[in-house]
């Protein structure tokens, strides 16, 4: 099932901007609080010190309490004629002096008096108010404090609720404009972040698809640049790979050509005899020129399956390496014992588990003692010797031969390469085979002298990591 697609730089924008609109408005109603929290102190003030101004004008006349000029009070109250404004001054325990008798106290008298201010929110017919009461003392007799009095002040919540609606508009616009701003801010940044993405989008849909060339990107980020070096490693890979098969059916078709061209003479000449033996001795021909064809087929088609590029189908099981080397020593012995040599096996392991594929591990080692078999002389012998050592599974296979030169070594592992160019036998395929399949399964294979003449041929191959951890353990 294929998955939608997204855009990366949708993404970065709703991850970006939806935390800043977050904390837009986490910032705005922070904000508001903290403004409306000092502006109902600005309020509560202002009607605490109208109260107490009220309050220092009460005077007491012929014993009764009055308050001096109370139409003047209003402009203290309310500043704005069109606010709504209350006020009353009792003497305790309940005379009203002045003001309206309907305002309640929002606290009850206190048991002990002393100057203190109650701050409160109050209903009316009008709507809702703000209520400072006061509770302030009159001078009596010789100094001492007389009766007291409770001056309550009320103001409509109208001139509030404005005064939070404009507090509100001043806090949010500016946030506002600024996230606005920022989220400009982002868009730009994100569009300039991915323009080495949409330069690498661009080269390569300019790009020849048969140009496999390195992708240079100068100015680009550290990210693009990480991610250009993997194109760049996949693009050589693949070239490799490429040239490799050009490589592979150039030489197939240069090594098919000869004995293809043989096969076809020696038919030829056939169709021409006129005697038995003649003919049975060019079909003697014909016959060995396409057991070499074949051969050489058989070689092409396992190089071809250990190539690099076929391994990722190749099931790979838990394979026996003791018990492969000693079936496959015991297969090619009826071969040595017919070309005169004395072929042995030499492994104290009884069991080598190794993760591989059992077919090319198979073909690695029949290459290896067929080589033997075939280059040495008659006479020879030939010890296939299997060992463990610093995890690594070695398999040394040692013949007492001529042996290689030192400077044909290196060249015995390249494809079509013969050390003997007029033997006939070999295709020069088999030390290549052994060499890609050691290869994939992330082992070596190396040539070293034996004594006193001789050739040793060591592959070296990891241990899997379930044994290596139970060693270990």
């Amino acid at each position: 099932m294929s998955r939608g697609k997204f855009s990366l730089r949708r993404q970065l924008l709703v991850w970006l901007l939806i935390p800043q609109f977050i904390l837009w408005i986490a910032g705005a109603m922070l904000c508001y609080h903290v403004a409306t929290h000092y502006a109902t102190r600005v309020v509560d003030d202002s009607l605490q010190q109208t109260g107490r101004a009220i309050a220092r004008q009460v005077r007491e006349v012929d014993g009764e309490l009055t308050l001096g000029a109370p139409n003047l009070h209003a402009p203290l109250i309310a500043p704005q004629p069109e606010e709504k404004h209350y006020y009353s001054v009792i003497a305790l325990p309940g005379e009203l002096i002045a003001g309206n008798r309907h305002l309640s106290p929002i606290a009850s008298p206190p048991t002990r008096f002393e100057e203190t201010v109650y701050y409160g929110n109050a209903s009316s017919t009008d709507g809702a108010l703000r209520v400072a009461s006061l509770y302030f003392p009159l001078p009596g007799d010789g100094g001492r404090p007389g009766r007291w009095l409770l001056v309550q002040v009320a103001k409509g919540m109208d001139s509030y609720n404005r005064l939070s609606h404009e507090i509100l508009v001043a806090t949010a616009l500016p946030l506002g404009l600024l996230i606005l701003v920022m989220s400009i801010c982002v868009h730009w940044g994100i569009v300039r972040g991915l323009k080495p993405l949409t330069g690498l989008k661009s080269l390569m849909e300019r790009r020849d698809p048969q140009d496999l060339a390195p992708l240079e990107l100068a100015d680009a980020p550290e990210e693009v640049h990480a991610l250009t070096h993997a194109l760049n490693h996949m693009l050589s890979t693949t070239n490799e790979s490429i040239g490799r098969q050009r490589r592979f059916i150039a030489d197939a078709a240069h090594q098919l050509r000869t004995p293809l061209a043989g096969l076809k003479s020696q038919t030829e000449l056939a169709m021409r005899e006129t005697t038995p033996e003649g003919l049975r001795e060019r079909l003697n021909m014909v016959h060995a020129s396409a057991t070499r064809s074949i051969h050489l087929v058989n070689q092409l088609l396992t190089l071809a399956r250990s190539e690099p590029a076929n391994q990722t189908g190749m099931p790979q099981v838990r394979v026996d390496l003791a018990k492969l080397i000693r079936e496959l020593t015991a297969e090619a012995v009826p071969r040595a014992l017919a070309a005169g040599m004395d072929l042995g096996c030499d492994s104290p392991l009884q069991e080598a588990p190794i993760n591989g594929n059992s077919a090319l591990l198979r073909e690695l080692f029949v290459n290896l003692v067929e080589n033997a078999i075939k280059y040495i002389p008659r006479g020879g012998n030939i010890t296939v010797r299997l060992n463990r050592t610093d995890g690594q599974y070695v398999v040394e296979v040692e013949d007492d031969g001529p042996g290689i030169p030192d400077e044909q070594k290196p060249r015995v592992f390249e494809r079509f390469y013969r050390v003997n160019q007029n033997d006939g036998n070999g295709c020069g395929l088999g030390m290549a085979i052994v060499k890609e399949i050691a290869e994939r399964h992330h082992g070596t294979v190396g040539l070293l002298d034996a004594q006193p003449h001789g050739l040793i041929v060591r592959v070296e191959l990891p241990v899997g990591e379930e044994e290596a951890k139970a060693e270990d353990a």
